[in-house]
């Protein structure tokens, strides 16, 4: 998606929707700020503070770490849109989300040409990235090696050493020598993993494990509900081990109208999508909300909903859980029950979150690759399996079959 040039009323509607154009006092600010394709020439973070109000910052668990309360999520060529990663700098949005295979590695890569042209920046940075697909050290080894080479970096700040973990036995010895491993040499500061899939059991393991720092999980407003997510939630924390949320939009496979949350929330000064990251992070058990963000209004739009300081109600919270319940089929909270009633093919949450990427995220690269892994793995056709013990004991209901044949359809 191309970024499109803000002018002063568009900028000024924008940030007013969460309050913003307060934070923004002085004529200085708003003029700069509503240039959105125009990259700061100034190489002095304190310059840039002075002119930008900084997205508020939160303990990153245990550790004395203060990060932004709001990451950018980099899921995207970084190398031809800069102009992303200038604007989330001004704002002090510093804590970037990647990973090895973002992009095909054009996220990394996008990252090094920044510090290329600003290398002094990199110690406001909070860089985070992930050992997609790695299972064993030499693995991980070699992808963070890549890692540094693309990002013009020798450390990264926090690393998910795995990257969609599943299973909670991966928590294992020699997951945790080779983070000791790296913390030793210096090539990360922190360590932890990502996970989308079985969460609730895997927050459970973790909050066991000393070792591990920060843990990336789904978490948004229908999940705020679910009892065992919850309860993996409070372990960690209790555990001092740091919380970061990510699908805070909470995208169905297929797209839904959301015409009625709009309508509640817009009458308030913000949008549906700003009411959700409010809905995230006044839980202070999360200490940041990874979103991921392509262009300038959406940066802006984020930073705005993270900058106010208005509290959703008791009452919009209720909206957001009825809502929630409502609205529910479609949704894929990657409980993981259907991967366990079609054992012939338990990569179905998997396909799912194919179709999410592909019709919410517009990224058909990714939904592609994220098909053709499961597709690998299966020695039939994915629409030719019986999915009826799937739909039975889908919580929310979704029509699984047809949802496979549309991803194959679409994807294959």
């Amino acid at each position: 998606m191309e970024d499109k040039k803000l002018n002063r009323r568009e900028f000024i509607k924008t940030a007013a929707g969460a309050g913003l154009a307060s934070a923004i006092a002085s004529g200085t600010v708003l003029a700069a700020a509503i240039d959105a394709n125009k990259p700061s020439d100034a190489n002095k973070p304190n310059k840039q503070k002075e002119k930008y109000p900084q997205v508020p910052m939160r303990k990153l668990g245990r550790s004395n770490k203060l990060i932004p309360a709001l990451s950018l999520g980099i899921m995207f060529d970084a190398v031809e849109n800069q102009i992303v990663l200038h604007k989330a700098y001004q704002w002090g949005v510093t804590y970037w989300d990647t990973s090895h295979g973002y992009a095909g590695g054009k996220s990394e890569e996008g990252i090094g040409k920044f510090l290329a042209k600003y290398p002094n920046r990199r110690k406001d940075l909070f860089i985070v990235s992930k050992a997609s697909g790695a299972r064993t050290s030499q693995e991980r080894d070699e992808r963070l090696k890549t890692s540094f080479e693309r990002m013009n970096t020798d450390y990264v700040d926090l690393y998910y050493g795995v990257h969609g973990l599943q299973d909670p036995a991966d928590l294992n010895d020699n997951l945790k020598n080779w983070a000791a491993k790296a913390k030793a040499e210096g090539k990360i500061k922190y360590f932890g993993f990502s996970t989308h899939k079985n969460m609730a059991e895997c927050l459970k393991a973790a909050s066991k494990c000393d070792w591990i720092d920060a843990i990336m999980t789904s978490y948004n407003y229908r999940l705020i509900q679910d009892t065992k997510l919850n309860a993996g939630i409070e372990a960690c924390s209790k555990a001092g081990i740091a919380l970061i949320a990510m699908k805070i939009q909470a995208y169905t496979a297929e797209s839904e109208n959301e015409k009625t949350m709009h309508q509640r929330f817009i009458v308030k000064g913000f949008s549906d999508a700003q009411a959700k990251i409010k809905a995230v992070l006044q839980d202070k058990r999360i200490c940041c909300a990874c979103v991921g963000m392509k262009n300038v209004a959406t940066v802006t739009s984020n930073v705005a909903a993270v900058l106010d300081k208005t509290d959703l109600s008791k009452e919009d919270l209720n909206f957001l859980d009825s809502y929630a319940k409502q609205t529910c089929t479609g949704y894929c909270a990657a409980c993981g029950l259907c991967d366990l009633a079609v054992p012939q093919m338990p990569y179905v949450s998997d396909v799912m979150r194919s179709m999410m990427y592909h019709n919410n995220y517009g990224d058909t690269a990714l939904a592609k690759e994220t098909f053709m892994q499961v597709a690998s793995k299966v020695s039939s056709s994915i629409s030719s399996f019986d999915y009826s013990r799937a739909e039975a004991v889908c919580p929310n209901k979704i029509a699984i079959a047809d949802m496979m044949a549309k991803a194959e359809k679409l994807l294959a």
